[in-house]
Protein backbone atom coordinates (compact mmCIF):
# COMPACT_ATOMS: atom_id res chain seq x y z
CA UNK A 1 0.00 0.00 0.00
CA UNK A 2 1.68 3.52 -0.92
CA UNK A 3 0.94 6.11 1.73
CA UNK A 4 1.69 9.72 0.89
CA UNK A 5 2.66 11.38 3.79
CA UNK A 6 0.51 15.01 2.99
CA UNK A 7 -1.96 16.43 5.68
CA UNK A 8 -4.23 14.74 8.45
CA UNK A 9 -6.57 12.02 8.62
CA UNK A 10 -8.87 12.81 6.03
CA UNK A 11 -6.99 13.52 3.03
CA UNK A 12 -4.28 9.74 4.19
CA UNK A 13 -7.72 8.14 4.03
CA UNK A 14 -9.23 9.73 0.54
CA UNK A 15 -5.55 9.23 -0.70
CA UNK A 16 -5.83 5.54 0.38
CA UNK A 17 -9.11 5.42 -1.22
CA UNK A 18 -7.88 6.69 -4.56
CA UNK A 19 -6.80 2.91 -5.35
CA UNK A 20 -9.74 1.20 -6.40
CA UNK A 21 -9.88 -2.72 -6.47
CA UNK A 22 -12.07 -4.63 -8.59
CA UNK A 23 -12.51 -8.32 -6.49
CA UNK A 24 -13.69 -10.99 -8.44
CA UNK A 25 -14.17 -14.56 -7.48
CA UNK A 26 -15.88 -17.78 -8.58
CA UNK A 27 -16.24 -21.35 -9.31
CA UNK A 28 -13.69 -22.69 -12.03
CA UNK A 29 -13.70 -25.88 -14.18
CA UNK A 30 -9.87 -26.01 -14.09
CA UNK A 31 -7.22 -23.92 -13.88
CA UNK A 32 -5.23 -24.15 -17.21
CA UNK A 33 -8.11 -23.10 -19.18
CA UNK A 34 -8.91 -20.53 -17.11
CA UNK A 35 -5.35 -18.68 -17.06
CA UNK A 36 -5.70 -19.53 -20.92
CA UNK A 37 -8.90 -17.36 -21.00
CA UNK A 38 -7.72 -14.80 -18.64
CA UNK A 39 -4.42 -13.85 -20.95
CA UNK A 40 -6.66 -13.59 -23.66
CA UNK A 41 -7.66 -10.13 -21.95
CA UNK A 42 -4.82 -8.90 -21.24
CA UNK A 43 -4.88 -6.14 -23.46
CA UNK A 44 -8.69 -5.41 -22.87
CA UNK A 45 -7.38 -5.02 -18.84
CA UNK A 46 -4.53 -2.51 -19.76
CA UNK A 47 -6.80 -0.79 -22.10
CA UNK A 48 -9.20 -0.59 -19.15
CA UNK A 49 -6.99 0.78 -16.88
CA UNK A 50 -6.27 -2.32 -14.54
CA UNK A 51 -2.26 -0.75 -12.56
CA UNK A 52 -1.85 -4.54 -11.21
CA UNK A 53 -3.27 -7.43 -10.99
CA UNK A 54 -3.42 -10.67 -8.25
CA UNK A 55 -4.29 -14.22 -8.85
CA UNK A 56 -5.13 -16.64 -6.22
CA UNK A 57 -6.87 -19.83 -4.78
CA UNK A 58 -7.98 -21.37 -1.37
CA UNK A 59 -5.33 -23.71 -0.64
CA UNK A 60 -8.07 -26.39 -0.33
CA UNK A 61 -10.00 -25.46 -3.67
CA UNK A 62 -8.08 -25.70 -6.74
CA UNK A 63 -11.73 -25.31 -8.57
CA UNK A 64 -12.16 -21.47 -7.36
CA UNK A 65 -10.76 -18.49 -8.08
CA UNK A 66 -10.02 -15.26 -6.75
CA UNK A 67 -8.88 -12.03 -8.62
CA UNK A 68 -8.30 -8.64 -7.77
CA UNK A 69 -7.73 -5.84 -10.20
CA UNK A 70 -6.57 -2.32 -9.40
CA UNK A 71 -7.86 0.68 -11.08
CA UNK A 72 -6.93 4.75 -10.60
CA UNK A 73 -10.18 5.64 -10.07
CA UNK A 74 -13.92 3.96 -9.29
CA UNK A 75 -14.99 4.36 -12.75
CA UNK A 76 -12.51 2.85 -14.27
CA UNK A 77 -13.21 -0.44 -12.20
CA UNK A 78 -16.71 -0.17 -12.43
CA UNK A 79 -16.39 0.19 -16.09
CA UNK A 80 -14.38 -2.82 -16.48
CA UNK A 81 -16.74 -4.99 -14.24
CA UNK A 82 -19.70 -3.99 -16.17
CA UNK A 83 -17.35 -5.33 -19.45
CA UNK A 84 -17.15 -8.59 -17.38
CA UNK A 85 -20.24 -8.85 -17.31
CA UNK A 86 -21.63 -8.04 -20.49
CA UNK A 87 -18.75 -9.12 -22.99
CA UNK A 88 -17.13 -11.96 -21.29
CA UNK A 89 -19.46 -13.44 -18.35
CA UNK A 90 -21.77 -13.79 -20.93
CA UNK A 91 -19.99 -15.27 -23.47
CA UNK A 92 -18.87 -19.46 -22.78
CA UNK A 93 -16.64 -19.37 -25.52
CA UNK A 94 -14.84 -15.79 -23.75
CA UNK A 95 -15.20 -17.51 -20.16
CA UNK A 96 -14.45 -21.50 -21.30
CA UNK A 97 -13.56 -22.48 -17.82
CA UNK A 98 -16.58 -20.29 -15.76
CA UNK A 99 -17.99 -23.21 -13.81
CA UNK A 100 -20.69 -20.90 -11.71
CA UNK A 101 -22.19 -17.03 -11.06
CA UNK A 102 -19.36 -14.84 -10.55
CA UNK A 103 -19.22 -12.05 -7.84
CA UNK A 104 -17.24 -9.01 -8.64
CA UNK A 105 -17.08 -5.50 -6.37
CA UNK A 106 -15.53 -2.87 -6.70
CA UNK A 107 -13.66 -2.25 -2.88
CA UNK A 108 -11.65 0.41 -1.51
CA UNK A 109 -9.09 1.00 1.57
CA UNK A 110 -9.53 1.94 4.52
CA UNK A 111 -7.47 2.21 7.62
CA UNK A 112 -8.68 2.30 11.39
Amino acid sequence: MRRIAIGGVSQRRHMLRSMPTLHIEHPISDLQTWLGAFSRFEEARRRAGVRAERIQQPVDDDKYIYVALDFDSVEQAEGFKRFLEENVWANAEASPALAGKPTARVLSDVTA
